[in-house]
């Protein structure tokens, strides 16, 4: 799979959701100032939820503009077959019989990203998942309880 290609989609869709966040902040912000959001008495609190709202997704543009930065400075690294699991890497990990393939980002965990008609989920090294692949090698195997039920991992390939 190439990487430089996952790295562009993965700033195309971190750009376009920016793109998504600003627009509906600007809406929000335009509410929340608007002379009918004025208070019509002390319960009326449309403005001010309207202004939290504004806030929030102005941090939320915040923090997708960080990890723009990140990814867009980010190089395609190769993994050799041996070498450990790092920032960078495209993981594929059997779940209890079920193949899935992961990115280790930065930042932006959760993403979907779509690439040769595969699913590739970001995950970074602070989410539990992350956590346990970080320092891997291929063909490691462990089994770990989530949800109160044993599963199974298996480390099929790091690119």
């Amino acid at each position: 799979m190439n990487k430089v290609q996952l790295l562009k989609r993965i700033v195309a869709s971190l750009t376009e959701n920016l793109q998504l966040l600003e627009k509906a902040a600007r809406a929000s912000h335009a509410e929340a100032t608007h002379e009918s959001s004025k208070a019509e008495n002390k319960y009326d609190t449309r403005g001010l939820e309207a202004a939290y709202l504004a806030g929030g997704q102005a941090r939320q543009a915040r923090e997708i503009l960080d990890s723009l930065k990140l990814y867009e400075s980010m190089t395609a690294k190769d993994f050799a077959p041996d070498d450990p699991i790092d920032l960078g890497a495209l993981v594929e990990l059997e779940v209890d019989g079920s193949r899935f393939l992961y990115f280790i980002g930065p930042k932006s965990g959760g993403l979907e990203i779509e690439l040769q008609r595969k699913e590739i989920l970001v995950i970074t090294p602070q989410s539990p998942l992350g956590q346990n692949l970080m320092g891997k090698k291929r063909g490691e195997r462990w089994t770990a309880k989530v949800g109160g039920s044993q599963v199974r991992y298996h480390v099929v390939s790091v690119q």
